[in-house]
């Protein structure tokens, strides 16, 4: 039996979560320095860990492409009728845009969750994304994937909540958090419960997924937590050498056995008058290679961060030498190899999305998919040589070793068995124009025979 909630539980659950991704919004919006620089202090911040993450994240989600597959023949057409509805529910949500912003969340703060209902209003399926810092999760102990309940909770201003949901506050700002169970809805503000009913779907309507997983732990991994320490190095290491130069560009004037040097100044033109026995001179700090060994330490900063990121440079478009091909292939490995990785999580993230958004439509627009399974498809993360590869589907194709739907889907075509519908369709129709025409040719040759004949 599921333990009766508590909105007072959440106060004191997931502080440590909750803490992480507060300083790691802060790390990707640049407050990488600990504590207020001195005075004296230059501290510069070159926010490589944006641009790690920003990159990675157009790597991942670059060429995505949703369907459904039929089990068994009969349901075809129905197959393709779910893939019409989940492109249409697509452009409604607008969500090629919301899947990349909702992936750069996740990649900093480690998580990502996406929230599928019924919008009775509009009459349509509402996808959306709620704020991972508000979203808490109960699981089964013995299976991570197996949640038995979420709550959602979000802060509202005294209008926002009269326009939402027709609420009057007593104070100007309340928490709202909803709880959902597959048998339960509740909602409460703040500590009183507004509203308990069945849930009107079935399920959870949430799909919440990691980053990347640690074994036997349920929130996921940002990818900023193993590129903290050398981008913080980095800016240290960056700032002194900033500061040498500065220096370098305003020298300092050195005396020896000086008492007093009121009137010592670095200046073009300066004319120091000085007793005997002085020596002055103005220090350089560039002398013997100095600056050489800050630059080489920063080099090496920059391949460990690189190295750490999986993210070689020749992924921002420059390496150095020209690669194409196999030699491009091996160069990107790393990048890859954590594409992959995180395309698993998200498959199963978004075909669990496109399940909830039919079984939504199943129930309020009473459509029947039959026995569909959604699929979910990504492009190649490398450029390739659209001859080449055209050639090889085409020699699959005629082997029989691929279908073309296979080969379409190889190619990057977005709905694969919509095309191979116009594809049919314009056979059809070429063979009724060749028989068409091979019908009036003979005619025309029988005729000409006729006539002949006469």
């Amino acid at each position: 039996m599921v333990q009766i909630f508590n909105p007072n539980e959440l106060k004191s659950r997931d502080l440590d979560r909750l803490k992480r991704y507060v300083n790691l919004l802060d790390f990707y919006q640049g407050k990488q320095w600990d504590g207020r620089p001195s005075r004296n202090e230059k501290q510069l911040t070159f926010n490589y860990a944006r641009v790690v993450v920003d990159k990675l994240c157009s790597y991942l989600m670059s060429g995505i492409n949703f369907g459904a597959e039929a089990l068994n023949e009969e349901d075809i057409e129905k197959a393709v009728t779910a893939r019409s509805m989940l492109n249409e529910v697509y452009q409604q949500n607008n969500l090629e845009q919301l899947d990349l912003e909702t992936e750069i969340d996740c990649a900093v703060l480690g998580d990502g969750c996406f929230k599928v209902i019924w919008d009775a209003s509009s009459g349509r399926v509402r996808v959306s994304v709620p704020d991972i810092q508000g979203i808490y999760a109960w699981w089964s102990p013995d299976d991570m994937s197996r949640i038995y309940r979420v709550a959602s909770r979000y802060a509202l201003n005294s209008e926002e909540a009269e326009v939402s949901y027709g609420l009057e506050l007593p104070s100007r700002q309340s928490f709202l958090t909803e709880v959902w169970t597959e048998e339960t809805f509740e909602l409460w503000q703040d500590e009183k419960l507004l509203e308990s009913k069945p849930n009107p779907y079935g399920f959870i309507p949430f799909v919440i997924y990691p980053n990347l997983r640690e074994p036997k732990r349920f929130w996921g991994v940002s990818d900023l937590d193993e590129i903290m320490e050398p981008q913080r190095e980095l800016n240290r290491a960056l700032s002194q050498l900033s500061r040498i130069l500065e220096l370098s560009g305003n020298p300092i004037a050195v005396l020896e056995n000086v008492e007093q040097s009121e009137d010592i100044a670095v200046r073009p033109g300066a004319v120091w008058n000085l007793p005997e026995d002085t020596r002055a001179y103005l220090l350089d700090l560039l002398q013997g290679g100095g600056v050489g060994l800050h630059i080489n330490y920063v080099d090496l900063l920059y391949r460990t961060l690189h190295d750490i990121a999986e993210a070689p440079r020749a992924a921002f478009g420059g390496s150095g030498r020209d690669l194409s091909g196999i030699a491009l292939e091996i160069e990107l490995q790393p990048l890859l190899q954590r594409v992959w990785r995180k395309r698993l999580i998200r498959s199963v993230a978004y075909r669990k999305r496109s399940a909830m958004i039919l079984r939504l439509l199943e129930k309020y627009r009473g459509q029947d998919f039959g026995k569909v399974d959604p699929s979910i498809s990504f492009s190649p993360v490398l450029p390739r040589d659209l001859s080449v590869v055209v050639g090889n589907e085409q020699t699959m194709v005629q082997s029989g070793i691929h279908s073309r739907r296979k080969a379409m889907n190889e190619l990057g075509v977005k709905d694969p068995e919509a095309e191979f519908e116009r594809w049919c369709q314009e056979r059809r129709q070429i063979l009724e124009m060749n028989r068409d025409s091979s019908l009036k040719n003979g005619k025309q040759r029988q005729s000409e025979r006729a006539a002949l004949e006469e």
